[in-house]
């Protein structure tokens, strides 16, 4: 068999992520690129042209293009596809392909094919570079043929190149990009064929599957959202820099339009926005040298922020500034209402700060970094679930397979991942990505068993590499770095311990589920052992490593209630350290919070997160929220403004405070358990989920309790209430009959009444005697 053959042979049998048919017409297609010494060149731009010519329109003509590394698509002069691809490394080998479907663009006779590629050219902490810039282009169904080969023409786009100093920090794959309108090849998307001066033959670089871009893999998540060109009101602030401020609505991932009229021509013009240096580094900008006349130009490497600053020279006009929002294809379906103002906003923050960290994958920040940080993929995912549309879930399932797919071969996972230029392991985060917050929470909010089978084994395999010492305790596992969390006073030991253990939690489960049942008895042995040895850590008064001497660390108390680690006599001697010890980050404090609540301390929670998020959360300065407790020097990690990892407490609110949580995978019965014991007594929520729209409300004062509560079809809730035997209940305004009580014996709780409620809109009402 020839090496071509067998690669069309395993492309058929395998994909990782998502198989390839054998119809699809692959052997035609070529990768293609431009025959020039400087082709490989970090930040190059090839312009490609091919035409096509049709007896009649088909129904349907998908085509699939794989590239290193983005693409824009035209045709017939209208844009069909803004920023295609994806950043490269579904394995440390293998690239994305798109699927598009051309027939809404084709018309009888002449089609023109429009692609402009942009060549990364260099690593990232999101993006693994091939070392070659291509594109391959091929249909995928019958009646439709199409396929990229030496027949189509390119050049080198000239008005595409470089800026100087400062470029982007390293962490990004991405360059600042300066477009001289001067060399600008004006209507190369429609001109004719014979009129494109300068452009030439496609050199023909390889077949799909071939080396260095391997195999190519379906794009597991849809096309970016485009919300459209808006025009903003902007003010001209003529100074010494003669610079043009321009506020949006909210931090964004955006590209800038800009209209401008130049009598001479030859001026640049600088681009960039309020996070262009942010988190204490330089990141991504842009820059526009005129031509003479009217001109309009659109930024096309995306920036965000909440500002867009034109650095305009004196002489040059500017007649309008536009921007063109884009960002994944999810939307803020979850909503959250309360009486206190402070957690209204707070959401709203959440929301605006997870959205701008979605794309390619889920980032850390949108400026400083664009990586998939797997402590902030843990906090993130949970959100979602109870924040944005079902479609986002297709974003976590594909960091869930890049985790495992990067594996090392002694076992080892790290993140961040993709990434060209990073690859050390961050001990608890890896922890914390395979346990119950991580792997299991997505499992139990989609009931994707398919996916957990997948990448069972990657859990087992870095499991493996972690031992406990002669208490039992968890031996601390250097990796590549060793972080707990952003602050001081950390106890290391303990925070590896907790995440162990959760680690642990989450592999035995994942083992039952997948019938391993060997496996899921050693877990739990593990578990008991880590559980002995994290208790010989307690004084009496809070959880400390022998080995530690610092100030009492708040994060591993918590970590020891939520694992259920802590038994419920330590609860009193904790709540009085989470009251008078402040360490954990951002990040860490969702943990605390949530330890509150399982302690039952939910007021207190309520108060302390208001104290901790206030300056982030009051300040109208920023729509998002930050990386730290404050901002640059006062803050973690760079002091980034834009962090979603802090939004952690729209998880807490929706799951302790709402009380609505999975009870079984994919939500097919779910848990409606309010907190009606805080300041908080008017709350409304309205959840996403794979079975459809969760609602639930309630008011309550010292007598009366009032809850609206919304099932989806085919699905049930069990709804936990306080009730003392002379209260009163009333379910749709009747006294309940014994068929609310018929509740599985597995959903019961000792301290609160169970009531079954069906599909439909219901209304519950308690009195209290």
């Amino acid at each position: 068999m020839s090496r071509k053959a067998g690669i069309l042979l395993l492309l058929c049998l395998f994909s990782y992520f998502n198989p390839i048919s054998c119809a699809a017409d692959i052997t035609a297609a070529r990768w293609i690129t431009c025959a020039a010494d400087s082709v490989n060149k970090p930040n190059t731009w090839i312009a490609f042209r091919h035409d096509i010519s049709l007896d009649k329109v088909p129904q349907e003509a998908i085509i699939r293009i794989g590239a290193d590394t983005k693409y824009w698509l035209w045709l017939n002069g209208q844009l069909v596809v803004f920023e295609g691809g994806l950043k490269r490394g579904p394995t440390p080998h293998d690239t994305y392909y798109d699927e598009i479907d051309l027939a809404p663009f084709l018309h009888k006779g002449n089609n023109k094919i429009a692609l402009l590629l942009w060549y990364f050219g260099k690593e990232g902490f999101s993006h693994k570079d091939s070392g070659q810039p291509g594109i391959i282009l091929s249909s995928a169904n019958n009646g439709f043929t199409l396929a990229s080969n030496s027949d189509w023409l390119c050049r080198i786009h000239p008005a595409f190149g470089d800026t100087g100093e400062p470029h982007p920090n390293f962490r990004l794959a991405e360059s600042n990009i300066r477009f001289d309108a001067r060399k600008d090849i004006e209507g190369w998307q429609t001109a004719e064929i014979r009129n494109l001066n300068g452009f030439l033959p496609a050199q023909e670089i390889g077949s799909w599957g071939d080396t260095p871009w391997n195999n190519l893999i379906k794009r597991p998540i849809p096309q970016w959202k485009d919300f459209g060109i808006k025009d903003i009101a902007f003010k001209r602030y003529r100074g010494r820099d003669t610079d043009s401020i321009v506020v949006v609505p909210y931090n964004m991932q955006m590209t800038p339009i800009i209209t401008i009229a130049d009598s001479a021509g030859d001026n640049l013009i600088g681009i960039s926005t309020d996070h262009s240096f942010a988190g204490s580094t330089f990141n991504v900008r842009a820059e526009y040298i005129t031509k003479k006349g009217e001109q309009v130009h659109e930024s096309l490497g995306w920036m965000n922020g909440e500002k867009i600053i034109l650095n305009v020279p004196k002489g040059v006009s500017v007649k309008n500034i536009a921007y063109r929002e884009t960002g994944y294809d999810a939307y803020p379906e979850g909503r959250f209402t309360c009486n206190n103002d402070f957690y209204n906003r707070f959401w709203q923050k959440a929301l605006r700060t997870l959205y701008v960290n979605m794309r390619d994958i889920y980032f850390d920040c949108p400026d400083r970094e664009r990586a998939q940080w797997w402590g902030d993929v843990v906090v993130l995912m949970g959100e979602s679930f109870y924040s944005y549309s079902t479609s986002a879930h297709a974003l976590m399932r594909k960091a869930i397979l890049e985790l495992a797919s990067w594996q090392k071969p002694d076992g080892v996972l790290f993140s961040p991942i993709p990434a060209g230029n990073y690859d050390s392991e961050l001990p608890s985060q890896m922890l914390a990505s395979i346990g119950r917050y991580g792997f299991w929470n997505y499992y139990m909010n989609t009931g994707d068993r398919a996916t957990i089978a997948e990448v069972y084994p990657a859990v087992k395999k870095y499991l493996s590499l972690w031992e406990l010492d002669k208490t039992g305790l968890t031996q601390f596992r250097e990796g590549g770095w060793p972080w707990g969390d952003w602050g001081e006073n950390r106890d290391m030991r303990l925070i590896f311990a907790g995440w162990h253990y959760l680690a642990l939690e989450g592999a035995a489960n994942m083992a039952n589920l997948l019938g391993y049942d060997t496996d899921a008895v050693a877990y739990q042995m593990t578990m008991e052992k880590v559980k002995k040895g994290y208790n010989q850590c307690w004084n009496g008064s809070a959880y400390r490593h022998p080995d530690y001497n610092k100030e009492t660390d708040d994060r591993v108390q918590a970590l020891a209630v939520i694992s259920g680690i802590a038994p419920n006599e330590y609860y009193r001697p904790i709540l009085n350290v989470l009251q008078t010890e402040y360490h954990a980050s951002p990040y860490m404090e969702k943990y605390v919070m949530e330890a509150l609540f399982c302690m039952q301390q939910s007021r207190y929670a309520l108060e302390r997160t208001e104290k901790r998020f206030s300056d982030m959360v009051n300040t109208t300065d920023y729509s998002t929220l930050f990386e730290g407790w404050g901002i640059g020097n006062e803050g973690y990690g760079g002091g980034t403004t834009n962090h979603a990892w802090s939004g952690g407490t729209l998880t807490i609110i929706a799951r302790y405070l709402c009380g609505i949580y999975p009870l079984e995978a994919g939500y097919k019965t779910f848990a409606i358990e309010p907190d009606i014991t805080t300041s908080l007594n008017d709350v409304q929520i309205t959840i996403p989920t794979v079975i459809g729209e969760i609602g639930s409300s309630f008011h309550v004062d010292s007598k009366k309790l009032d809850m609206e509560i919304s099932v989806p079809k085919q699905s049930k809730a069990i709804v936990y209430l306080p009730i003392g035997d002379n209260d009163e209940v009333l379910i749709n305004g009747v006294k309940p009959d014994m068929e609310y009580y018929e509740v599985s014996t597995d959903y019961q709780k000792d301290n609160k009444t169970a009531f079954l409620i069906k599909e439909g809109k219901h209304t519950i009402t308690c009195t209290y005697k």
